[in-house]
């Protein structure tokens, strides 16, 4: 009986402490924990946040609020306006044009540069930039013509339709230059030089410096002149160290000629380091000394050969090179 109502006793205990632990209640517990460590970690972050900053309302006196207003209406006034309005009319004209302006078909820009090139044909090698603009300008004109009047009689030189003659048309007149371009044709423009003289008037030329000994008056030494004559000695094989050792060495060879040989009475020099121009097919070299004979010395090339003979010889340079003289017994 005794050892029963024990058993009974501890089976009592065992349910009580197990109701007390219950799932419900282990749960209830670890969500309340969690939540009270949620707000400990909520205010120690809080704590730490700065602290919003104030914002100050500045307040400007009239002084100043004077000065900006007159630094905006200067900052007006200085606006460059009628560059501006210059500016917005050009992009409208650009517009207009851009507009305006449509590209021809591919055959059509073939057809025209063919037309083109062999009219620049026609003026041959010897053509000027001015003829071949001229000539350019006066296909314009005539295809333009005969353009306007292919509407009417549906037909043209050029064998084109009529959309294919109002658009060449419209090229023509407002797009000539872009067509070029568009082409590939280019001229280089003819620019005008004119030389101007600043010297004052009465006021000595310089003398030009020449390298050497001076020449003895016999010589009669005359800068960028080239006589013709005789050759006495060839001046190829002959070279001199200055105007002056030619010069002597004329003299020398009409003092010492034996009876029957010509007798130098000319001396050609070469005083450019770059060489002289001939028009023959030698190339003539720094130092040479040409003796020469003529019983009436005449000057081949003086100060500076013309225009047209140098159209005629492109590698001839504008002034003369060569120095020379007839000497006097």
């Amino acid at each position: 009986m005794a050892r029963g109502i024990a058993r009974a006793a501890s089976f009592g205990g065992r349910a009580a402490a197990a109701g007390w632990f219950s799932y419900r209640r282990i749960t209830v517990a670890v969500c309340i924990a969690n939540l009270v460590a949620a707000l400990l970690v909520l205010r120690s972050l809080t704590s730490f946040a700065p602290a919003p900053k104030r914002v100050e309302v500045v307040q400007y006196t009239e002084e100043q609020i004077r000065r900006v207003e007159e630094s905006i209406r200067i900052r007006r006034e200085a606006e460059p306006v009628e560059l501006v309005q210059a500016v917005k009319k050009l992009r409208k004209v650009f517009a207009r044009e851009e507009k305006r302006r449509k590209e021809l078909p591919l055959e059509l820009k073939l057809r025209v540069s063919y037309e083109l090139v062999g009219r620049l044909n026609g003026l041959g090698d010897n053509g000027t930039a001015i003829q071949q603009r001229e000539a350019l300008e006066s296909w314009r004109v005539e295809t333009l013509k005969d353009a306007k009047s292919a509407s009417t009689r549906n037909s043209s030189n050029l064998g084109l339709s009529s959309e294919e003659a109002r658009l060449l048309k419209r090229a023509l007149e407002f797009n000539w230059h872009a067509l070029l371009e568009d082409i590939g044709l280019w001229i280089s423009p003819e620019v005008p030089h004119t030389e101007h003289d600043d010297k004052p008037e009465n006021e000595p030329e310089e003398e030009e410096i020449i390298a050497g000994p001076p020449l003895h008056p016999q010589c009669n030494t005359e800068l960028h002149a080239d006589y013709g004559g005789a050759a006495v000695r060839w001046g190829l094989t002959h070279h001199k160290e200055s105007a002056a050792d030619c010069c002597q060495a004329c003299l020398d060879q009409a003092r010492n000629a034996k009876p029957g040989e010509l007798k130098c009475n000319i001396w050609v020099y070469c005083p450019s380091e770059f060489g002289c121009y001939s028009p023959d097919k030698y190339e003539h070299k720094h130092q040479e000394c040409w003796l020469k004979q003529a019983d009436q010395p005449k000057l081949n090339f003086k100060d500076k050969y013309s225009e047209s003979y140098r159209d005629s010889h492109p590698r001839a340079p504008v002034v003369v090179p060569w120095m020379s003289g007839v000497t006097s017994a």
